[in-house]
């Protein structure tokens, strides 16, 4: 059993809706963000990145950001900018990408079905980004970036999602990136309480993106509840802001690697240790490579682009982490051949998020790096069935394309 809620949305006026909308906070450094901001004082990143507007050398952890962050915030509902809608309401978003379309439900989730796991996690988190998350909305008050769940799809709900996507939308404008982003109000009174009951029949949500976000409006939630012992579980800090998509909706790009050196190992001599586990050939196509089935890589070294199979027998088709595309590269390559023991943490290695493409590859490694892997995208059924497991994925094994667009909805925390 699920639970969502109605809430009463701080969210940009129709004028102003397509130069708040940001990308969220943590897919840009400081440097892109004040470049990304320069010409528009209503970009939300103002909030979600308040660094922007204090000197360049500033700590990103230094109290002077959170407060920037809640004094922007401020301003823009003192000036019009955002507007807190009346009464509580669901919202329908829908984002549309080179054709693709996908479609969820804004809403408040419980941080009791989080804490119950009831809402599945695949990631671990850091502590510090925890932290950052945790005292950016202690200053604002309010979650101001949407965590990106998913769930499996169900009828019910798309039907009534589908109906409001006929009528007109309260926003529709194009990012900068061509994304098309569309809201629609849900404030039906019937709707609303068919809807919660509709995924009170939904026995799990699942994090498809923003574990650190989610963790700290959770810990948020709890030290309220510490500092409020009479809390009856109705206050808004007991739920936290949520865009809930089908999973038939959602399209995971591939998460590729790059690596500095080949740890000491002339090409020769690393292209042999490769073959112990891998298939090598030449690709001779066109352009780059690009896997097309699981356990397939792409490789650009020297100038050149290879295919490596994985070899059966070098992973646990039995185990849902060590099956993943990239726990076999992590395992069978990366950690014993280039000596990445933690891809969280070693410096020598980097991550191109699909996105970017992966001529991306092929110029990181034309600027320094030495080896660049492409990737064949993790599935949602994969995400899923780890999170069932209860078991962690590898880091940087999802990359979700559209991204989620912050400022649109702001949940208040009293």
């Amino acid at each position: 059993m699920a639970v969502i809620r109605a809430f009463k949305g701080i969210r940009p006026a129709e004028e102003f809706a397509s130069r708040v909308a940001a990308l969220p906070y943590d897919v840009m450094s400081s440097d892109e963000a004040r470049e990304m901001v320069k010409d528009n004082p209503y970009s939300f990143l103002h909030v979600d990145k308040a660094e922007i507007d204090l000197e360049e050398n500033i700590d990103l952890y230094d109290e002077k950001v959170y407060l920037k962050a809640r004094e922007n915030l401020d301003k823009m509902i003192v000036d019009g900018v955002m507007v807190q809608d009346d009464k509580p309401h669901l919202y329908v978003y829908r984002q549309i990408r080179q054709g693709r379309v996908q479609t969820g439900i804004v809403a408040c989730a419980s941080i009791d079905d989080y804490i119950n796991n009831k809402i599945k996690k695949h990631e671990n988190t850091i502590a510090e980004k925890e932290q950052d998350r945790i005292n950016h909305v202690s200053y604002c008050d309010a979650h101001t970036g949407p965590i990106f769940l998913t769930y499996r799809s169900n009828e019910g709900i798309n039907e009534i999602v589908e109906k409001y996507t006929k009528g007109e939308p309260v926003y529709d404008f194009p990012s900068e990136d061509g994304t098309v982003q569309m809201i629609w109000t849900i404030n039906n009174e019937d709707d609303l309480n068919k809807l919660e009951e509709l995924f009170k029949g939904v026995d799990s949500l699942y994090i498809a993106d923003g574990h650190h976000r989610a963790a700290s409006a959770v810990r948020v939630g709890q030290i309220r509840r510490e500092q409020n012992p009479d809390y009856t579980g109705d206050e808004e800090f007991n739920f936290f802001l949520s865009v809930i998509f089908p999973d038939k909706d959602l399209y995971i790009m591939d998460y590729n690697r790059v690596v500095k050196d080949l740890n000491g190992l002339t090409t020769d001599e690393y292209m042999l240790k490769v073959s112990e586990k891998f298939e090598v050939s030449q690709y001779e196509g066109e352009g780059q490579y690009k896997p097309s089935s699981q356990r397939t890589y792409g490789m650009y070294l020297d100038g050149k682009w290879y295919k490596l199979s994985a070899k059966e027998g070098s992973y646990n088709l039995e185990d849902p982490v060590s099956r993943l595309d990239v726990s076999i590269l992590q395992d069978n390559l990366l950690n014993p051949v280039l000596g990445i023991q933690n891809p969280r943490t070693d410096k020598r290695i980097d991550f191109i998020g699909g996105g970017r493409g992966l001529k991306e590859l092929e110029r990181r490694v034309e600027r320094g790096m030495k080896v660049a892997f492409s990737m064949y995208p993790t599935t949602i059924a994969d995400l899923m069935g780890i999170a069932d497991a209860g078991e962690v994925m590898p880091p940087k094994s999802t990359w979700f394309e559209p991204k989620l667009r912050s400022g649109l909805f702001i949940h208040r925390l009293k």
